[in-house]
C-alpha cells in the first residue's frame, strides 16, 4: 500500500514538474518522500511493538505456568509418603500428644501422711507422720525407679515414757530406699500401682523431760537419754494415682495416696539398743511426675 501511494504521488509530481516551475517541483517531492518515510517507519514501529508485546504476554504466561507447575511438584514431592496425613489439616498433631509413647525421662515425687503401729511394735511406738521426697527414671509407662528418703515422727507410748522417766517420748526413722513404682493401668487417667523396696534406716528413740516454756508459751524440752540403731528394712504396698489431663490431654502429673508395709530390723528387746522389730503403716498422699 506504500509503495503504490509513494508512485501516484512521483506521478503527480512528475505532471506538475513540466510547468514552469521547477524548484516547486524538487520541493514538492521531497516533502513527499520525507512524509512517506515517517509514515513507513511510524507503521513498522508500531508492527514491531505489538509483536513485543505479545511476546512479553506470551513469556509471563510461560513463566507463570511454570512458576505453578513447579509449585505443584515441591508441594507433591514434601509430602512424605510413609507419613500419614495428620487430620484436621496437620493442626491436630502438632499439639496432639497423646498418642505419642513417652521415653526415658526424669521423675520427682513429694508426699507427707501419717503412721500407724502394727504387731509387736504396739507397746514400744504409736501413731506419728511421715515426709516423703523421691527421684528417679520413668523407664516406661509401667516401670518407674526411685530412690526414695523419708523421715517419720513416731511418739513412745505413755508407759514407756514413764518407764524411761521422761515427760515424753518419740522415735524417729530416716531411711533412703530403692522403691521401683509398678503401674498397672498406665493408660488410664486413674490407676493402680504396687510399690516397695529396701534400703538404710536408722532409728532414735529419745525420752524428754520438760525444762521451761518459751517467749511464746510453748513448752521446752531437753533430752534425758536416748539410743539408735542402724540396719536395713524393706517396705512394700499399694497405691492409687489420678494423672492430671494437661492442655492437650498429655498431662504427666499424678496425685496418688498409698499405704506400704514397713519392716525395720531393728535390735530386739534384750538387746542393746533393743526395743524389737520396728513394723508401721506408714500412709502417704502427694504428688509425682
Amino acid at each position: 500500500m506504500l509503495s503504490l501511494g509513494l508512485s501516484l504521488v512521483v506521478r503527480r509530481f512528475a505532471l506538475l514538474g513540466r510547468g514552469p516551475r521547477p524548484q516547486v517541483f524538487a520541493a514538492g517531492v521531497i516533502g513527499a518522500a520525507v512524509l512517506l518515510s515517517a509514515a513507513m517507519a511510524q507503521a513498522q514501529s508500531g508492527t514491531f511493538s505489538g509483536s513485543s508485546d505479545k511476546a512479553a504476554v506470551s513469556t509471563t504466561d510461560s513463566n507463570s505456568s511454570s512458576y505453578s507447575s513447579s509449585m505443584d511438584f515441591a508441594s507433591t514431592d514434601s509430602a512424605d509418603p510413609g507419613v500419614p496425613a495428620s487430620p484436621a489439616g496437620g493442626r491436630g498433631g502438632q499439639y496432639d500428644n497423646r498418642g505419642q509413647r513417652p521415653g526415658l525421662r526424669w521423675g520427682f515425687e513429694a508426699g507427707g501422711g501419717f503412721n500407724a503401729p502394727v504387731g509387736n511394735d504396739i507397746p514400744y511406738i504409736t501413731w506419728g507422720g511421715n515426709l516423703t521426697i523421691g527421684g528417679g527414671l520413668h523407664l516406661s509407662r509401667v516401670f518407674t525407679l526411685l530412690g526414695e528418703y523419708q523421715f517419720i515422727a513416731d511418739k513412745l507410748p505413755g508407759a514407756l515414757v514413764a518407764a524411761g522417766g521422761g515427760d515424753t517420748g518419740n522415735a524417729h526413722i530416716n531411711s533412703i530406699t530403692l522403691a521401683p513404682v509398678i503401674n498397672l493401668f498406665p493408660k488410664s487417667t486413674n490407676s493402680i500401682y504396687l510399690t516397695g523396696g529396701g534400703g538404710w534406716y536408722h532409728k532414735s528413740t529419745n525420752w524428754n523431760v520438760l525444762v521451761g516454756y518459751d517467749f511464746y508459751g510453748y513448752p521446752v524440752y531437753a533430752t534425758l537419754h536416748s539410743f539408735s540403731s542402724d540396719q536395713w528394712g524393706a517396705n512394700g504396698g499399694l497405691g492409687f494415682s489420678h494423672r492430671l489431663g494437661g492442655v492437650y490431654g498429655d498431662g504427666t502429673i499424678k496425685l496418688f495416696a498409698e499405704a506400704r508395709y514397713l519392716w525395720i530390723n531393728t535390735p530386739p528387746i534384750g538387746e542393746p539398743n533393743g526395743l524389737g522389730r520396728t513394723e508401721l503403716i506408714p500412709v502417704t498422699f502427694g504428688v509425682r511426675f
